[in-house]
């Protein structure tokens, strides 16, 4: 097909570095992709070589200006590219001496052509006929297939580009052992003729409609139904959805209240997940905690469990993991333990040797007396060894605020202490000194507590505490359930994983 187009005259546009060619086509090689010019003009001058090469690559635009044929001559019109980015051609033959004029338009598909060096698809070009010439369809096909099969012409941002090199210095390209095979190869893949491509797309929409789910699922459910076999279930069917919390299988209904007093309780708490805690009388709390201690949960393992529980909880009021780290050696806090001369104030030391453990400074003030008990002997015994610092006097208290202040001065009984000028002082301290309280085992009346508590922690069952006792968490300090039931109460642990849970009133 290349032999075709011998003899033409074109207009070669090679960019504005190189310029416009005019002359006549004496050769084209499609092996190395190159068309010599004869008798070539240079922007209008006439050259001094008779022939002129170009390659593909340095050619921008060709317009066809004369096409030889058997009758008058044609002028053809300019190359436009593509919309795919792929040269296009036109072909304008003068008018008839009669003035008419025949269009063939060529077949488009509808499908977008890939940008595919050889065998382009023509779209939307029109070819204008004069009836003299009666130039066929397969005519122009050979003529726009010769010309498109250059592989130089590449679209870039809406124009052709092409390289800025000199015609005459342009040489062909070497063609190695392999270029008769990569050609077979090229037309096995781009071979195939364009007119066989369906003009339409294929309808993705139409076909899924054909498709009836609802009767396949019916189907298929009538026949596992029939068989026996497990049932997939309908489509409309959606599986349940559980949250991280919830359990899968299925269980017994949920019973809230699992403890049971004999007496009725004055006040009800609730823990986070909803179990119902009733308060107990002090009389009912202390025959519960004698009992216990005949069973064998002595004085000593009860202190023990209460310190461990409420040092637990004070570490994480300080900070917990965040504060408490060796990084953070020079943010070592401070905490103020004001305990008195009974069990409560024994419970508090016990409190403060764990935290003095965990590198806490633990300032404890117990007021001198004569004789102690036996128990906040050894608890003091055991303090010593620690690096806490213990104080006897309000004067040798912090001046400034300190982290936490932990109260174990009030008592259930032995109210008088109340009115010793030691307690009014420390009380005075204590609502000077700004920093949050928590309370141990805190008394039932009001009137009897002199420092307001932010927190307050109650040990096995709560007492029914006041709005001054703050926040009220509950420790578990080892109590069987057996005891429980001795005494009339019937319990069911409330503490799941932890030993201090949070109380909310109800």
């Amino acid at each position: 097909m290349a032999t075709d187009w011998l003899g033409s005259i074109v207009s070669i546009n090679c960019g504005e570095s190189l310029g416009v060619y005019q002359g006549r086509v004496s050769a084209v090689d499609q092996v190395s992709q190159t068309i010599s010019l004869t008798r070539p003009f240079h922007n209008g001058v006439k050259c001094l070589v008779p022939e002129v090469t170009f390659r593909a690559g340095d050619i921008t635009e060709l317009k066809i200006l004369e096409i030889p044929g058997p009758g008058d001559s044609r002028h053809c019109g300019d190359l436009q590219p593509a919309e795919t980015g792929i040269p296009g051609v036109g072909c304008q033959v003068g008018p008839s001496q009669n003035g008419t004029g025949k269009v063939l338009k060529k077949p488009v598909s509808s499908s977008a052509p890939q940008n595919i060096p050889r065998r382009p698809e023509v779209k939307n070009q029109d070819v204008i006929i004069s009836p003299q010439q009666q130039c066929s369809k397969s005519y122009m096909d050979r003529h726009v297939e010769a010309l498109t099969q250059s592989k130089g012409f590449r679209r870039r941002h809406n124009s052709w580009s092409s390289s800025s090199r000199h015609p005459n210095q342009v040489t062909p390209k070497k063609s190695g052992l392999k270029n008769g095979q990569m050609k077979s190869k090229d037309d096995e893949c781009f071979g195939d003729d364009i007119d066989e491509i369906p003009d339409t797309d294929f309808d993705f929409e139409g076909n899924l409609a054909l498709f009836d789910k609802a009767a396949v699922f019916e189907e298929i459910e009538t026949y596992e139904r029939r068989s026996g076999t497990r049932s997939r279930g309908t489509p409309s069917e959606k599986p349940a959805r559980y949250r991280h919390d919830e359990n899968i299988l299925e269980s017994e209904p949920i019973v809230y209240r699992r403890i049971v007093v004999p007496q009725n309780a004055n006040k009800e708490f609730c823990t986070d997940s909803g179990l119902v805690v009733p308060s107990v009388s002090y009389e009912l709390h202390k025959k519960l905690l004698s009992v216990a201690e005949k069973h064998g949960l002595t004085l000593e393992r009860r202190l023990e469990m209460t310190g461990v529980c409420a040092s637990q909880m004070a570490l994480s009021l300080l900070g917990g993991p965040n504060r408490l780290n060796p990084k953070n050696v020079h943010q070592r806090p401070t905490v103020a333990l004001l305990c008195g001369p009974h069990v409560k104030g024994a419970q508090g030391i016990s409190c403060g040797r764990h935290l003095s453990n965990h590198d806490v400074h633990v300032i404890l003030f117990l007021p001198n007396f004569v004789k102690m008990l036996e128990s906040i002997t050894d608890e003091l015994n055991l303090f010593s060894k620690t690096q806490g610092q213990q104080v006897s006097s309000v004067k040798d208290l912090p001046d400034t605020p300190v982290d936490l202040v932990i109260n174990c001065l009030d008592c259930h009984e032995n109210a008088f202490l109340r009115d010793q000028p030691w307690y009014k002082a420390v009380v005075d301290w204590a609502n000077q000194n700004r920093a949050p309280v928590l309370s141990i085992d805190p008394p039932m009346n009001e009137m009897e507590q002199g420092i307001d508590a932010k927190w307050s922690l109650a040990l096995g069952l709560p007492l029914p505490l006041g709005e001054r006792a703050g926040r009220v968490y509950l420790c578990d300090i080892g109590i069987p359930q057996k005891v429980f039931q001795e005494v009339g109460i019937n319990y069911h642990s409330p503490f799941g994983c932890k030993f201090v849970i949070p109380l909310h009133s109800t």
